[in-house]
């Protein structure tokens, strides 16, 4: 089941390969703020269609990079290592995408994980 997603003006695009099993809610500053659900992907299970003059890339720690358009604002998805015993494994890198930027798909029927990223990182 693909699943497609784009931001609201259409430069950054991306589809999944399959269904999330349940989305994140990460209580972090930055997630707060930006209001996102993530689902974790490999990055082979994530396609993008990116207008290059329109990505950009915030970073505050260098070990993930957080995409957002530069048209519309939308946060779009991040590059991040895979966590484990809550130190970062770069050997296996994931993309987390908004969940909130899925065309035609019914949120509210995954269960929500929430992370307490406020007080992990």
């Amino acid at each position: 089941m693909t699943i497609h997603a784009s931001c609201h003006c259409g430069a950054i695009k991306f589809e999944v390969s399959e269904k999330p099993a349940s989305v994140t809610a990460c209580t972090c500053t930055f997630c707060t703020k930006r209001g996102a659900l993530w689902a974790y992907y490999t990055p082979d299970q994530v396609k993008l269609s990116i207008t290059p003059e329109a990505d950009a890339v915030y970073s505050r720690r260098g070990f993930s990079k957080h995409h957002h358009c530069l048209v519309c604002g939308c946060g779009t998805f991040s590059v991040l290592p895979t966590w484990v015993d809550l130190k970062p494994d770069f050997e296996h890198p994931r993309t987390s995408v908004n969940v909130r930027l899925f065309d035609d798909f019914d949120i509210a029927s995954l269960p929500v994980k929430t992370v307490d990223g406020r007080n992990l990182w």
